[in-house]
């Protein structure tokens, strides 16, 4: 550590006097400067340029667990994040970690806010079924949407998504300029036409007009679904596609300004199918992507 500050500051300082005041001579640091690489240092360099690699096409959002994950499937072995604190888990989980931090490579985060339920309506509000149990057993057991929103130059994007809960995949989203009901409508049609559930899958959504308007419900009870409905301003009794806004804003969104509805609309597209269903690992899919995990279990 005394070399490296040395080494960095030569030409900055007088290396005898420096030498002196480090308690080191100038004959170790010459020796220090032309020591061969390290067998651990090489191998930290080699792990390091994957670690780049990773970081950039993950869209900077892997922090350590979903990096070894991510480095032991691309067969560069570096353990794997197990639990405990025992040594062996703390070696794991400490090397990865470690180059992650002393290249200042960090999961960026950030965030904004703008309201987008409106429950100000005479519709009919159905009952919460699912009460924050988002886990499901198999796929079309439980689906769950919600409405966001991106600012453009052009004005408001608002986007609409579908979740399938078994996997937490992205199956149905629609964006508009405008937050009515045409825009979950279409989001909920392209789920349909790819997933085909059968009757009796639960939907959950909030109590927002969109969602309990008629021509959704009809579209719903046409289909045989189970209509469920968040609690007025709780944000938890839909938290799974929370999340998933959470991961969207902080991975892509929020990283650049948007000029245009139509730059935003492409972006959407090259996140959710080329990077979020088949390559985002998620704890609780055991580190798995979504189509990784439908994979398996098909």
């Amino acid at each position: 550590m005394k070399f490296a500050f040395l080494d960095d500051y030569r030409g900055v300082l007088s290396m005898a006097r420096a030498c002196r005041v480090m308690g080191v001579t100038d004959r170790g640091l010459r020796a220090w400067k032309h020591r061969p690489v390290s067998h651990r240092q090489r191998r930290d360099m080699v792990l390091l340029a994957h670690i780049r690699d990773q970081h950039r096409s993950s869209l900077g959002s892997y922090g350590r667990p979903r990096m070894t994950e991510e480095l032991n499937e691309l067969g560069v072995h570096v353990g794997h994040p197990l639990p405990g604190n025992g040594l062996l888990a703390n070696r794991v989980r400490g090397r990865v970690g470690r180059l992650m931090r002393q290249n200042a490579i960090s999961v960026v985060r950030t965030r904004k806010f703008k309201a987008t339920t409106d429950s100000d309506h005479r519709f009919n509000i159905a009952p919460n079924l699912l009460q924050q149990d988002f886990a499901a057993r198999q796929t079309n057991q439980k689906w769950a949407g919600d409405i966001t929103y991106v600012w453009t130059r052009e004005g408001w994007v608002y986007l609409s998504v579908i979740l399938e809960l078994h996997s937490r995949r992205v199956i149905g989203w629609a964006i508009s300029n405008r937050m009515k009901k045409d825009l979950a409508i279409r989001a909920l049609n392209m789920a349909i036409a790819l997933r085909r559930p059968p009757k009796g899958c639960i939907y959950h959504t909030d109590s927002g007009s969109q969602y309990c308007s008629h021509d959704y419900q009809i579209i719903l009870r046409k289909h045989g679904f189970i209509a469920s409905m968040s609690g007025k301003g709780n944000c938890y009794d839909n938290s799974a596609v929370e999340s998933f806004f959470k991961s969207l804003k902080a991975e892509l969104i929020w990283r650049r300004n948007w000029p245009t509805r139509r730059e935003v609309e492409v972006a959407l597209f090259e996140y959710i199918n080329g990077f979020y269903n088949p390559r985002r690992r998620h704890s609780a899919l055991g580190w798995k992507s979504p189509v990784a995990f439908e994979r398996k279990a098909a």
